[in-house]
């Protein structure tokens, strides 16, 4: 896929969970981005996406997001449908739900769709995605590995993205199913990459050049760039990874990361200084 141009919407990445019912600090983040205009929930990341959209149509109804309709393919071949396109038609955003992200990209993956979609960002509009829908985000995603242990070598299964955000691959979900050792798992295999793990009701905002963390809980941030060893390569399958020098930064509501120097920003930061 050739480099999105420097101008085009902002992106919520959802590590999944998100608060529907209290201060529902995220999907508030979601409606001022769509200012009113309509928002399609692209429930194509579940095989049974029944309840969705009545669940969206609840918690956003109150926050001003009146227009809300839903976009579901059961293959590659509806995605031609013209009645499927004409959902997408005058839309401000398009919000992935979770299920299984493999889903996401086999099934719209370069399709009048998925370039309808790219349109609507390019122009400004918001994607977001929560669960397998952040995962899709970046152009290489995890698609399966085990949580809560070590990482060891060939546990892991990568697969393409929808390349909307580059060098960095997303892990959800990230601390209640103890999935660290799998994101360091992936960026052994691919230093340039950010390694980046968004808890459940907590997302990153990515604005131009940098992201800020909202919700309430953390986004860890893992950079192999200054890795000085590894084995990634010479173990063999069942081997424990191996990897030095690893940075990693925790981040909380309200900090941010610059995707350029790769450094940390916000009030953390200050006080830190």
């Amino acid at each position: 896929m050739s480099k999105e141009p420097a101008r085009h919407g902002p992106l919520i990445i959802i590590g999944g969970h998100e608060d529907k019912e209290g201060d529902k600090i995220i999907l508030k983040a979601v409606a001022e981005r769509v200012n009113g205009g309509r928002l399609v929930l692209a429930t194509i990341a579940s095989r049974e996406p029944e309840g969705y959209l009545d669940s969206y149509r609840k918690a956003f109804a109150p926050l001003g997001v009146t227009d809300l309709v839903e976009l579901y393919v059961e293959d590659r071949a509806e995605t031609h449908d013209e009645a499927k396109l004409a959902v997408l038609d005058g839309a401000a955003g398009v919000f992935f739900s979770g299920g299984d992200q493999l889903r996401i990209s086999s099934q719209i993956g370069d399709t009048p769709i998925e370039a309808r979609i790219r349109e609507i960002w390019r122009a400004g509009g918001l994607l977001a995605g929560t669960s397998a829908g952040a995962s899709v985000m970046s152009d290489t995603m995890m698609v399966r590995g085990p949580s809560d242990e070590t990482h060891r070598i060939g546990d892991l299964d990568l697969a393409p993205g929808l390349g909307l955000v580059r060098d960095m691959i997303i892990d959800q979900h990230f601390a209640e199913r103890g999935r660290i050792g799998r994101l360091l798992g992936a960026v052994a295999q691919s230093p340039r990459v950010l390694g980046v793990g968004v808890d459940e009701d907590t997302a990153v905002v990515v604005e131009g050049d940098a992201f800020t963390v909202i919700g309430s809980g953390a986004v860890y941030v893992i950079d192999a760039e200054s890795v000085t060893a590894s084995n990634i390569t010479e173990a063999r399958t069942n081997d424990t990874l191996s990897m030095f020098d690893v940075r990693m930064h925790v981040l909380a509501s309200g900090d941010g990361l610059d995707l350029t120097t790769r450094r940390p920003t916000g009030p953390s930061v200050s006080r830190a200084g």
